[in-house]
């Protein structure tokens, strides 16, 4: 029989397609703002400046060097601001439309649903994510997953983001579970792999681009539906 009574879902670049999520609210935020009549003459332009300071900016979030609020607003500036647009409010404004916007978006992974389904009756299902509460939340509901999870790790309410072996004993706690009796499953593989296997528990590494192969997990997939391979 299966040890495993307890499975701990990342959210984000997982389930839920952040990538092309993340595009279709930032053409909805360039269009929605003449961000081409500001001076940012193509979409694709506004993209690439904006993941390329985003990744640097959360990268700092991870490690605590900035605050969540700081990371909202900053992000949007330095975008702006690479573009030569000094517009604070307008960067305030446009964090805040990002948010409002994005957790509607409802693109998830291939199989998805299906292997939630067939996961849900044989295990306790979670999610551990370090994404925002006011956004998380609402991303579960709009596509759906929200009713296959029993416990939604955040990591404001843990006080602590993945990697930190804080987050994933308070992830167990919440879940009355044990390390040896979990599994995390995820496709970073600092904060969700190396995260888990410090704290004594299995890992799957999700790896859709199959271009990081060399990441150590106790099992590696390139989609969802080979969980059942393992589940």
């Amino acid at each position: 029989m299966n040890k495993y009574k307890h499975i701990f879902f990342d959210l984000d670049r997982t389930l839920w397609d952040f990538e092309r999520n993340t595009e279709e609210t930032l053409l909805d935020i360039y269009r929605q703002e003449n961000l081409k009549e500001k001076g940012i003459a193509t979409f694709e332009m506004f993209m690439h400046a904006y993941r390329q300071i985003n990744h640097h900016l959360w990268e700092q979030y991870k490690s605590n060097e900035i605050t969540k609020d700081y990371l909202k607003t900053e992000r949007f500036y330095r975008t702006l601001r690479h573009f030569n647009i000094i517009d604070y409010p307008l960067a305030e404004k446009t964090g805040e439309r990002y948010l409002t916007i994005s957790k509607t978006k409802k693109r998830l992974f291939p199989g998805s649903i299906e292997i939630l389904q067939y996961l849900a009756p044989k295990y306790n299902l979670h999610i551990i994510t370090n994404g925002f509460n006011e956004v998380q939340f609402d991303k579960l509901k709009n596509t759906g997953l929200f009713p296959f999870f029993k416990e939604i790790i955040t990591s404001e309410d843990a006080g602590t983001k993945k990697p930190d072996r804080k987050i994933f004993a308070y992830a167990l706690s919440q879940a009355g579970a044990k390390n040896d009796e979990s599994l995390v499953i995820g496709d970073d593989p600092e904060s969700d792999i190396r995260g888990a296997r410090n704290s004594g528990i299995d890992q799957v590494y999700v790896n859709y681009s199959t271009q990081k192969n060399g990441v150590d997990a106790t099992y590696k997939i390139n989609r969802l539906e080979s969980l059942k391979d393992i589940l």
